[in-house]
């Protein structure tokens, strides 16, 4: 349970009377939480700058299904991650990092009857996942990423891909409906246009106007059903993934942002230039792989994109978030890999409304076991960018002070009360901070202690 969140179905706090425990049910209106008035340029500012939980949620695969034991462990570690732990998420926020983006490929385990419905056990496995990372203090940023490829059959198939995506963010946005804005939905990955259509190395414009419809559709289309789901989806901040995330394209004036009733929105791009480095590990048919980076003309190549986003996005008041950035380390010099990760994020933040959000799977940059950044240095390198350009956020939280009003006093103790009485109205402003025990559960046990506590310092 978050403090920033609400689950969906039934909350329970265990209550002990007599000997005797129950488990008391909580609505969900009363652990609902409340958005700020924020600006999505702000608030992307304070991300600061983050990592993404790459590899895990968004694996998949028949095979998975075929010879996987049928739960959601089973895609979660199919390709190479180990299960995902609260010291794992823990790790992250002591890294420095303050947004974790969860790609997620919604059709695992999904119901084969053509409802699209999403499996309530993957649902909920994400959901408590999502709930230790804004446990931690940090945003979270959940996506529907490849998951598959399904989406590539829009243009033959368009409306049962449509109807397919619309099932997937209405249940989305139902489950989360009640979260604060530390958690942001993205309406895609990086499959926003198509190569049946139109490609960019044709020489040809023929069809290009078709594809990037295709892509402003899907992009209204989400956010319509976020703002008309309810609760804080009216207000929540939404990411627009643009043109196959292609910085280039996404700039592209047949590129349009949705319509958006909150004027909540920032666009995604990703950032793997030049692709020899950031991409290849070795040559391929169509391009060499490069061990190094760092000349003069790459330095440029890369201002010149980031002054492209400032052009056509920031200085319009439509903040940016780097979804993706990153290179292998496979057949890479180190330094020039620290050259490249570092440089990319602070050409990003020293733009203004840009947060680069570092591309990492299994221990390539994070080490999902020690729970430690893989190369020190880097790690080093990255907290001194953020620092340099966002004031240290620390956060100050008051033990007791369950109503947020600065202080812990009986006022806190009589709140904790009522809700555990479930008293009509009764609510929890931070239910994190009565939980004394720390064993994250709420109950007539942190109520004594909280008593205890007032009496030590003689209130």
């Amino acid at each position: 349970m978050s403090s920033k969140s609400i689950t969906s179905g039934i909350l329970a706090v265990m209550i002990s009377i007599t000997g005797t425990t129950y488990a008391v049910p909580v609505s969900a209106s009363e652990t609902d939480s409340e958005m700020r008035d924020i600006s999505t340029a702000d608030l992307v500012r304070d991300m600061g700058i983050g990592i993404n939980l790459g590899n895990t949620f968004e694996s998949c695969g028949d095979w998975i299904a075929q010879w996987g034991d049928g739960t959601p462990n089973a895609y979660e570690t199919a390709w190479g991650s180990p299960t995902v732990t609260k010291e794992m998420i823990h790790g992250y926020a002591d890294a420095g990092f303050g947004v974790v983006r969860v790609p997620v490929a919604w059709s695992n385990m999904m119901a084969d009857d053509g409802s699209y419905t999403i499996n309530p056990a993957y649902m909920s496995r994400v959901q408590q996942v999502v709930e230790w990372i804004l446990d931690e203090d940090m945003y979270v940023i959940l996506n529907l990423h490849w998951d598959g490829g399904w989406l590539e059959k829009l243009p033959e198939d368009h409306d049962e891909c449509m109807k397919k995506y619309s099932s997937i963010w209405n249940q989305i946005a139902d489950e989360f409906s009640g979260y604060d804005d530390y958690l942001i939905f993205e309406s895609q990955n990086e499959e926003l246009g198509w190569n049946t259509l139109w490609n960019k190395w044709s020489g040809s414009t023929d069809g290009k106007a078709e594809s990037y419809s295709y892509v402003n559709e899907i992009n209204q289309t989400f956010v319509n059903i976020v703002r008309n789901s309810g609760g804080n989806n009216t207000q929540r901040h939404l990411l627009i993934s643009g043109y196959n995330t292609d910085i280039e394209l996404t700039c592209d004036p047949l590129f349009r942002m949705p319509d958006d009733s909150a004027g909540r929105c920032a666009v995604s791009v990703h950032y793997y230039t030049p692709a020899g480095f950031a991409i290849l590990e070795e040559d391929a048919d169509w391009g060499k792989a490069s061990p190094t980076w760092g000349t003069e003309t790459e330095y440029n190549e890369l201002n010149k994109y980031m002054d492209m986003l400032v052009s056509r996005f920031t200085s319009q008041g439509i903040p940016v978030i780097i979804g993706e950035y990153g290179c292998p380390k496979k057949n890479k010099e180190a330094e020039s890999v620290r050259r490249f990760l570092s440089s990319v994020c602070e050409a990003a933040v020293s733009r203004g409304a840009i947060c680069p959000v570092l591309w990492d799977i299994t221990d390539v940059h994070y080490d999902r076991t020690s729970f430690t950044m893989t190369d020190d240095e880097l790690g080093r390198q990255l907290i001194e960018i953020r620092d340099k350009y966002f004031e240290k956020k620390e956060p100050v939280k008051i033990t007791g002070d369950i109503n947020k009003d600065g202080q812990f006093t009986v006022a806190d103790v009589v709140a904790l009360q009522r809700w555990i009485l479930c008293t009509p109205d009764s609510t929890l402003a931070d239910w994190k901070a009565g939980d004394l025990l720390e064993d994250d559960t709420l109950d007539s046990f942190d109520l004594c202690l909280m008593k205890c506590e007032l009496l030590r310092k003689g209130a």
